[in-house]
């Protein structure tokens, strides 16, 4: 059999580079070697390619970086891949899949999506348009307010506004959100640059940290409720898993910092909830991914209020895969390993978008 070559492209210019790099050690060490025969591509943080294929148990550490090689994505589709620079000359490297293992800006909202498509590569995940969406919180906001999904109430804002009237932002904040509300930049992942405010004075600090992740604002009301999660794989029919819980521990909200840096967090592969609301979530997971669009993969996320209520909150069209993650976890009580996860999202890419 002849083993497919998967290119598997990491790192990337985002402040979630290194949770992208625990990302694809697990994925590559879940690939089937009698199947894939897999070329790691790391992007640095200034935005440098590079081409590895020595022993991957050194990916995790990076103490490889100085023994690649330059190379770029061709959009060419006459090359089908890569151009590797050898000496003073590129040699052509051919894939059949592009597995992008990048969250969150440059990764994970469309921009790499495009130049696969020039390329003409099949690629893992969302194509160009859902994957801006749903990275722009937004509009993933206004399309789930378009299909009568329950939301909180929010605003959005620009860093213009922030910058020409921060009274007036935080007068129709206050009117219109009220406290607590969390500041959210409209295209981060991971949490990353997002607030809680429970005053004027958080607010506006709140609005300035914010600001610096994206031009673009969105401030929301805090839901107070149960964080759940559920993954959806698939194309034009898409699956759910069952529905996890995530248990914030020694912080006020499931933050970057809780995420990866509290060992008090908890997650649970299977919430303690009512099979009505599982399947409310499930139902309603299916629905958003559909409005927006998107194939491969996604991991979306809710409140669960202690009135019973539902709530959306976002949705991540690259989840992470990190020992601690739950997309691939959520997947385990359905008897699915990561290593059939992983393979099932190749075949995905492979047979394109509406396949």
């Amino acid at each position: 059999m002849d083993k497919k070559v998967v290119a598997v492209i990491f790192g990337g210019q985002n402040s979630e580079h290194d949770v992208s790099k625990m990302s694809a050690a697990t994925i590559m060490a879940a690939m089937d070697d009698e199947k894939y025969f897999i070329l790691p591509v790391y992007i640095t943080k200034d935005g440098r390619w590079f081409l590895y294929d020595g022993p991957r148990e050194n990916i995790k550490n990076l103490s490889w970086e100085k023994f690649a090689t330059p190379a770029i994505l061709s959009p060419d589709t006459t090359h089908g891949g890569f151009l590797r620079l050898v000496g003073d000359k590129f040699k052509v490297m051919p894939v059949d899949v592009v597995f992008p293992v990048l969250h969150g800006k440059n990764g994970e909202d469309g921009t790499i999506q495009g130049l696969f498509e020039l390329a003409g590569i099949p690629y893992v995940g969302c194509g160009v348009l859902s994957s801006a969406l749903a990275m722009d919180k937004a509009f993933t906001n206004q399309i789930a307010r378009k299909i009568g999904i329950k939301q909180a109430d929010w605003l959005e804002f620009s860093k213009a506004d922030i910058d020409d009237d921060i009274e007036a932002v935080a007068k129709r904040v206050r009117y219109k959100i009220g406290y607590p509300c969390f500041v959210k930049p409209a295209n981060t992942g991971s949490s990353v640059g997002i607030s809680m405010a429970k005053n004027k004075k958080e607010l506006i600090e709140a609005l300035h940290i914010a600001k610096t992740h994206d031009k673009k604002i969105v401030v929301e009301k805090r839901v107070a409720g149960r964080e759940l999660e559920c993954a959806v794989i698939g194309n034009d029919d898409p699956i759910a898993s069952g529905v996890g819980e995530i248990v914030v521990a020694e912080h006020e909200f499931y933050s970057y910092e809780a995420k990866y840096n509290c060992n008090k967090s908890k997650t649970f592969v299977s919430a303690d909830i009512s099979d009505k609301t599982k399947e409310k979530v499930r139902e309603l997971s299916i629905q958003i991914y559909k409005a927006l669009g998107c194939a491969g993969l996604s991991r979306v996320d809710f409140f669960l209020t202690p009135e019973g209520e539902v709530y959306f909150n976002e949705i991540n069209t690259m989840p992470g895969f990190t020992q601690i993650s739950m997309y691939p976890m959520l997947w385990n009580p359905e008897g699915i390993t990561t290593s059939q996860l992983v393979e099932r999202l190749i075949n995905y890419a492979l047979v394109g978008k509406n396949g």
